[in-house]
């Protein structure tokens, strides 16, 4: 066969000794993007997508499809502040969710426009925190979706904006004390303060007075500890307790302080620990009651809710409320007690699929369910601050555009109180979750989503994840409806490291465990080709992110059993992964390459290092983002080019999207859409869709 004529790339005599191994590394030079070399060679890699996905017959029509569907817009549930409400809706012609605030009836007014911001779409609203009066809100803004925040603060009456910016606010929680006088939030030290190539962290806490300047805030927690550490914030809706949380990076485990505020001061709380050095998760709910809810996977992988008493903090003391469920995972709950019996509503996953349970505050004894619109995935359950009957939360499902439901405990009616404004038609599709046995014979589920009265062998695209603790849950996707509604078939493995099936599910499929992913994507493949769903060269696999270290250890593992491969923003040398990006906060995840027994297993799955001559790999599409400040592009770009030298199969190429002025994280619609259709577009191509 003749080979594609890629772009040129020097393979330089590289090689790493580490632990006494040998490890190559001929593409470092492309680890520097403004080397001319590098440049040179990105602008040819642009060159030869352009050419290429012009050929792609269905891009329009997915880009159509794809616009057309994601014209339901979006809605998320209320944030109550006495009769005050703040909440985010995207309507159909607008590219971002813009934030409205209204009270009791009276009209909407618009808070936050990330458009009118900035009219280039580049801008996007990372979060935002009201006050605990809604007179006061906080939020925090970046461009060109690089997620460095800036912090504001802004009158919600007036829509005066009062101050800001303060910078280095990335992932910064915001805790309010009572009065809007002063809030506790994060925020990195000034680079000159810190190691070089360390700028990424370096975390601190501290209190801010509105109305002074942030070179006057006051310290509060963080000196001398872990550089990668993350901190949470909060305090009580009296104001009496302040917690603050400590995990490192993203380490499924946190540290907890507490600190009565009316015992010490809010400048210098007198902070007790509460957990620290214990191998689990918890956080705190101060309830109208006085009694402090503790949400904590300790002793309790799928989750528990424990309650004691805020004066007496310690682990002896808690008290089992809602014990673990030993099939289902608790992901969230609500007081509800303006009632003659005061209950707590639990949210649960079973499989990934969301249920709401009623039960009485003293006892935790089940006394009933919350009706909920379908099968489907709960999110943002909310409740008045102050007390109520009242809850609220969101609802999607497959075929379904988020809304948001309200649930009356007086009558235990739920009834729809916003949906999504923008009125689309959906395709109709089937919806099946089958389970199947991965290779060491573990049970793992898979949602499977077809034309009706599916023929198969058919196109079909294989999407996992399989990291972090996070769970593949059904949810309203243009992308998938276009591909199903174009005769594909698309499936979503819920793979062991994800939180399906709780902490030990993630804990499977991580550090030494990883390799359980990988297997766990291959017996889906496997499972899906012996069922009669699709073919091996009928099959594309897609995952972003962690994801796409997935189908990039996939398509080195396993490179006959798929036809296709689109791997968005990937980690892909896990050698020298934590060197770039925020990757040192992911060593808890994976492992390190400083270490001789985490190298051992990390090289031995590392995609870019498993490329071998001789092996005809799937097509393959690598999308990045320049301004990803998570996962550097530099992963795909070496992963490339050593793809690339070794592809000997004219009829799978590799390609490379680079995308300029976009981050990992949140982009206008407009830029979604675009994505979508070449991803789209490029697996229909080869695996025969479009033909």
């Amino acid at each position: 066969m003749t080979r594609q004529p890629y772009p040129p790339a020097r393979r330089d005599d590289v090689v790493d000794m580490l632990h006494g191994t040998p490890v190559p590394d001929p593409y470092r030079w492309l680890e520097s993007p403004e080397d001319p070399a590098s440049k040179e060679w990105l602008d040819a890699q642009d060159t030869l997508f352009e050419d290429a996905v012009d050929g792609f017959t269905s891009r329009e029509r997915f880009r159509g499809r794809v616009a057309e569907l994601m014209r339901s817009g979006t809605i998320g549930p209320p944030v109550w502040r006495g009769e005050r409400r703040f909440f985010m809706r995207r309507t159909p012609d607008q590219e971002h969710a813009v934030l409205y605030t209204a009270v009791g009836d009276s009209a909407e007014q618009v808070l936050l426009d990330p458009m009118k911001l900035d009219p280039s779409g580049l801008t996007t609203l990372d979060s935002w925190q009201p006050d605990k009066e809604g007179r006061l809100i906080a939020y925090q803004i970046s461009v060109g979706g690089d997620e460095e925040s800036n912090l504001y603060v802004m009158d919600v009456e007036s829509g005066n904006r009062l101050e800001g910016p303060i910078d280095r606010c990335r992932y910064s929680p915001i805790a309010w004390m009572p009065g809007g006088e002063s809030f506790y939030y994060v925020r990195r030290l000034p680079s000159d303060q810190v190691p070089a190539g360390e700028e990424q962290y370096h975390r601190r806490v501290y209190l801010h007075r509105v109305g002074t300047p942030d070179s006057a805030d006051t310290l509060i927690f963080g000196d001398g500890m872990e550089k990668t550490n993350y901190y949470g914030v909060t305090v009580s809706r009296d104001g009496r307790w302040l917690t603050i949380s400590a995990s490192r990076g993203t380490a499924p485990r946190n540290d907890l302080w507490l600190a009565d505020l009316t015992a010490s001061s809010p400048e210098a709380p007198a902070l007790a620990v509460v957990q620290q050095d214990v191998d689990a998760q918890s956080g705190f709910y101060f309830g109208r009651d006085g009694k402090m809810y503790v949400f904590t996977d300790r002793d309790a992988p799928r989750g528990r809710i424990c309650v004691t008493d805020p004066t007496t903090p310690g682990y002896e003391s808690w008290r089992d409320l809602i014990p673990e469920d030993p099939e289902a995972v608790l992901s969230d709950f609500a007081v509800l007690d303006d009632l003659p019996s005061p209950i707590m509503l639990v949210v649960w996953t079973r499989h990934a699929i969301s249920e709401v349970t009623v039960h009485n505050l003293t006892t935790g004894a089940r006394t009933g369910e919350v009706p909920t619109p379908g099968l489907g995935t709960i999110g943002g359950l909310t409740e008045r601050p102050e007390g109520g009957h009242e809850a609220w939360f969101a609802y999607t499902d497959n075929v379904t555009p988020p809304s948001v439901q309200r649930y009356d405990a007086r009558t235990g009616e739920t009834t729809l109180w916003a949906a999504s404004p923008g009125a689309v038609e959906v395709p109709h599709v089937h919806t099946e979750h089958v389970t199947y046995r991965s290779k060491d014979g573990t049970q793992v589920h898979m949602i499977l989503i077809s034309p009706p009265g599916r023929q198969g062998p058919r196109p079909t695209v294989l999407y996992g994840y399989g990291g972090f603790g996070l769970s593949m849950t059904p949810g309203y996707s243009a992308s998938i409806l276009a591909w199903v509604e174009s005769g594909g078939s698309y499936a979503i493995a819920q793979l062991r490291g994800g939180g399906e099936q709780g902490e030990e599910w993630h804990r499977a499929g991580m550090l030494g465990n990883k390799q359980n992913v990988f297997d766990d994507l291959h017996a889906a493949a496997e499972h899906l080709i012996a069922t009669g769903v699709t073919t091996a060269d009928r099959l594309g696999i897609s995952g972003g992110s962690n994801g796409g270290l997935l189908v990039g250890a996939a398509l080195t593992q396993r490179p006959e059993l798929y036809a296709a491969v689109a791997c968005s923003a990937p980690l892909l040398d896990m050698i020298r992964y934590e060197k770039f990006g925020l990757g040192a906060t992911w060593n808890v995840e994976y492992g390190s390459a400083d270490k001789a027994e985490d190298f051992r297993w990390l090289l031995a799955y590392s995609p870019y290092h498993r490329v071998r001559e001789g092996v005809t790999y799937p097509a393959t599409l690598f999308t990045v983002f320049n301004s990803d400040t998570r996962v550097h592009p530099l992963h795909a770009w070496k992963m490339c080019a050593a793809l690339q030298h070794v592809q000997t199969n004219p009829d799978r190429p590799i390609l490379l999207r680079n995308e300029s002025e976009a981050g990992h994280g949140a982009r206008a619609v407009s830029k979604t859409v675009e994505l979508a259709a070449d991803q789209l577009a490029f697996l229909a191509h080869y695996t025969g869709l479009s033909r």
